[in-house]
């Protein structure tokens, strides 16, 4: 048997044993267990001053480059730039975050983050080419390549396996206020300083502020994958034959990108901001953090209530809310409806990502987190950026109305389809539990 092949087999003995009645006492009554490690403090403090930067560029270089082009395919560009790394690198990711120490890994990227956001800043006073502010996209990309699955592995390095549910409810919600407040104050400054120039230096500065909160942050050993000179091609594929084993993580994971794929409508709020609901800076800061204010609530929600017993058909309806909610903003001419929808829509999504984040953790063996988290951001990188570029691209020939309203028939479609072939989705209860063993 091929090495590739050990490391794979006999996986769901390992990571699908239920927990043990003591273990489901403290997770059920401890909302706030995570939070009790100063390392996961440390974590999720980080990344919310990391993410509150990279909201404000997202507002930042949505409106820039829509203020000097006026073009739909400009601002889908933005998502296209920043995938094609992330479909390059996924592998080679994956096993480096596996063989090196996550959190220098995750130094690493910030580094790379900062520079980029630096170049943007350097672009943008000078009135630089498109070229150049694609080629630091494409930089952002890269890091997000190792930073997104690295950052979600950390988590199981500082607290312990009984608390990853409650960990990740709260790291989403920590996650989703800096998207509140990110884009709110990237448009506040906007208005501000009459342009985004200074949005980049300020994000530069927020990653330095996460580089030293990493460095003050104590992890758990990892397992690591075998050490050589060069990988096997078996090392590299191994996340993918794990998920191809594990039904119900594909089964999210597909959901998850077809749904923000066909649904990701918030691309083109910058075109709802200023030419349908002509609400401005000031309306596409709230706009675009209305969906996370949703997701806030629902994370708090989520944070003090028992671990999900339905996991599974709570997963579908909340992906099907997500659809109906893209209609409705699609179709809406007032500002209100569409700050509600937005809200909706963002509630829903949390939903997926605490489940699925959870699924990743639960039913993944450590020495092989790296690989298949890469392997997940690859198809949620995907779906968010070329998400982008499709709604773009579809508003260019279409109009922004039909792109986001077609968009959210689609996600509801999706929701059918994987309901109709995937009965380990269906039949999810606990996200402990195998769902091939539980009565449908």
């Amino acid at each position: 048997m091929k090495e590739g092949e050990e490391e794979v087999q006999n996986m769901d003995e390992a990571v699908l044993l239920p927990p043990t009645p003591e273990d489901a006492i403290v997770s059920d009554r401890d909302s706030y267990g995570a939070l009790r490690s100063r390392n996961f403090r440390l974590l999720i403090t980080g990344a919310f001053l990391a993410s509150f930067g990279q909201q404000m560029v997202t507002v930042a270089i949505g409106w820039e480059l829509y203020d000097r082009t006026g073009s739909a395919l400009v601002l889908g560009g933005v998502g296209l730039a920043q995938v094609i790394p992330i479909i390059v690198l996924f592998l080679p990711a994956g096993y480096l975050i596996d063989r090196y120490n996550r959190k220098y890994v995750m130094i690493a990227s910030v580094f790379l983050q900062m520079f980029a956001v630096l170049g943007l800043a350097v672009l943008s006073f000078t009135q630089g080419p498109l070229l150049l502010i694609y080629l630091c996209l494409v930089a952002l990309g890269t890091a997000q390549c190792f930073s997104l699955p690295t950052s979600q592995v950390l988590v199981s390095q500082v607290v312990d396996e009984h608390s990853f549910e409650n960990a990740m409810t709260w790291r989403s919600s920590v996650t989703q206020l800096s998207s509140v407040l990110g884009p709110a104050t990237g448009g506040f400054l906007i208005g501000i300083f009459h342009g985004a120039s200074y949005i980049y230096v300020i994000s530069a500065g927020l990653a330095v502020a996460f580089i030293l909160m990493l460095s003050l942050m104590r992890v758990q050993p990892q397992k690591q994958v075998r050490k050589a000179s060069r990988p096997s091609p078996g090392e590299l594929l191994n996340g993918l034959r794990f998920l191809k084993q594990t039904q119900v993580m594909l089964a999210a994971i597909t959901l998850d990108l077809f749904a923000v794929l066909l649904g990701g409508a918030t691309s083109l709020l910058p075109i709802f901001a200023k030419s349908i609901l002509h609400v401005g800076p000031f309306g596409l800061g709230w706009l675009q953090g209305a969906d996370s204010i949703g997701a806030v609530c629902m994370a708090l929600l989520l944070a003090h209530r028992p671990p999900f017993q339905h996991a599974g058909r709570t997963l579908l309806l909340a992906v099907t809310g997500f659809g109906i909610a893209t209609i409705v903003l699609g179709l809406s001419h007032w500002f209100w409806l569409s700050l509600l929808a937005l809200f909706v829509l963002g509630a829903c999504d949390n939903i997926s990502v605490v489940i699925r984040s959870t699924l990743a953790l639960v039913r993944t063996p450590d020495a092989m987190r790296g690989r298949v988290g890469a392997v997940t951001s690859l198809f949620i990188g995907t779906s968010n950026q070329l998400g982008g570029f499709e709604s773009g691209l579809a508003a260019q020939f279409f109009g922004p109305v039909v792109a986001v309203a077609a968009g959210g028939v689609g996600t509801i479609l999706v929701v059918i389809l994987v309901a109709t072939f995937w009965s380990e989705m269906r039949n999810l209860r606990t996200l402990r539990e195998n769902p091939a063993e539980q009565p449908a």
